[in-house]
């Protein structure tokens, strides 16, 4: 499949997961394919992080109004035609972050409240409200989300979602205010938050995980939930932090040495065995865990390799874009006809 038309499946593409698997690193590494592909993209955050700006080569914070993080990828993953609609510019990724105070502020502010909006959030008015209205925080934001998709402000749209649990009840939440609010705005904004997660041309889910027990476990159950609370559409699964296949650790190390002519002190060759029988039990059990994803999930799989460093920069960020572009490529286009 073109990475290209895969990054334009969706306008928003919500990015979730368990907390620790890479979430963020992954909304970054999407971003990155994107942009190389020529689109443009809004990364939105909801907790304040400053993964994604690190991964850039930023130092994060890029607040309620956001920044340009990136123009024209350092990788080219195939260009296209420019949708000159959107007002950011091509092969750019702008990010900016959301919270429920900021949105709640600038609906006031669109709907003639601005002298008083301030003195209001202030007054601690949002905390009323939401315990009042349970769910009114997510609509807030997820409406916010639902306008900028309309306004076509990028190609692609990526949201770095709360960690699962909060995920279910972030997106969940406009149908149970859709079902509780007979009418007035908040109904309204629930109804087109739904009609945003319900169509797949606009939003879908991309799930991520790590090759482990519980992350796996944790993913499946995610997705289903999705499914049934929500109705919104997933994509492919993003298997991240894999360990690729080494076929030259299959030799005992003694062999290894032997062969290459070096001499090395016992204790020294027992070391190195041990190392190499850790990676190989490793990568047995990672595979284990993504053949059982794939019979209890029969959703597509994207790998990402493991990377042996403590912190993403715009080097790493290549690798990973590279490594889902690989993966992207390998899928089947649902639109192209098959013989």
């Amino acid at each position: 499949m073109d990475v290209r038309a895969f990054c334009s499946q969706s306008r928003v593409l919500i990015v979730a997961g368990k907390g620790g698997v890479g979430k963020t690193t992954m909304v970054a590494a999407l971003a990155h394919l994107a942009a190389g592909a020529g689109l443009s993209v809004l990364v939105i955050e909801l907790e304040g992080r400053t993964g994604v700006a690190t991964a850039f080569g930023g130092s994060g914070g890029h607040g309620y109004a956001g920044e340009v993080l990136h123009a024209a990828g350092a990788t080219d993953f195939g260009g296209g035609p420019v949708d000159e609609s959107v007002s950011i510019p091509p092969g750019t990724v702008h990010a900016r972050t959301i919270t429920p105070d900021d949105a709640l502020l600038e609906y006031l502010d669109d709907h003639g409240m601005k002298r008083f909006s301030k003195r209001l959030l202030s007054s601690g008015i949002i905390d009323i409200v939401a315990g009042a209205i349970p769910g009114i925080r997510d609509i807030l934001v997820l409406g916010k989300i639902k306008q900028i998709e309309q306004e076509r402000v990028a190609d692609l749209v990526l949201v770095d979602a709360p960690a699962t649990g909060h995920t279910m009840t972030f997106l969940s939440s406009a149908g149970g205010l859709l079902d509780a609010a007979r009418g007035g705005p908040i109904r309204a904004q629930a109804a087109d938050v739904v009609a945003l997660l319900s169509n797949p041309e606009r939003c879908q889910v991309a799930l991520v995980t790590l090759p482990e027990e519980m992350p796996v476990n944790e993913v499946v159950e995610a997705a289903y939930q999705l499914e049934d609370r929500v109705g919104i559409a997933l994509g492919p699964v993003i298997v991240n932090a894999a360990y690729p296949s080494v076929p030259a650790l299959n030799a005992p190390a003694d062999a290894t040495i032997a062969d290459a002519g070096v001499t090395l002190d016992p204790a020294a060759v027992d070391a190195l065995e041990g190392a190499r029988r850790f990676r190989q039990r490793r990568h047995e059990l990672q595979e284990g865990q993504v053949r059982r994803l794939a019979a209890e999930l029969p959703l597509p799989q994207l790998r990402v390799p493991y990377l042996f460093t403590d912190a993403i920069g715009p080097l790493e960020l290549d690798t990973l874009s590279a490594a889902l572009a690989t993966g992207i490529e390998a899928l089947h286009d649902p639109n192209e006809a098959t013989t």
